[in-house]
């Protein structure tokens, strides 16, 4: 499983994106910019910072780095 926390890339926010595959996780991060945060473009900058967050998770959920 992995997991991408949008903390870690846009202080203070809390929204978390967990899916079994990093493809997955981008996309949810990516609808979850244009959707809620008004984002009309993704720049591929914004796609390789998110893809440096994501982090794998153990099997009791806790991140592995």
């Amino acid at each position: 499983m992995k997991r991408f926390d949008s903390g870690t890339l846009i202080p203070g926010s809390t929204w978390r994106a967990e899916a079994e595959t990093e493809a997955e996780v981008v996309r949810r991060a990516v609808e979850n910019m244009k959707s809620l945060n008004g984002e009309t473009e993704v720049r591929p900058e914004m796609v390789e910072r998110i893809k440096e967050r994501i982090v794998d998770l153990d099997n009791t959920g806790t991140a592995r780095h």
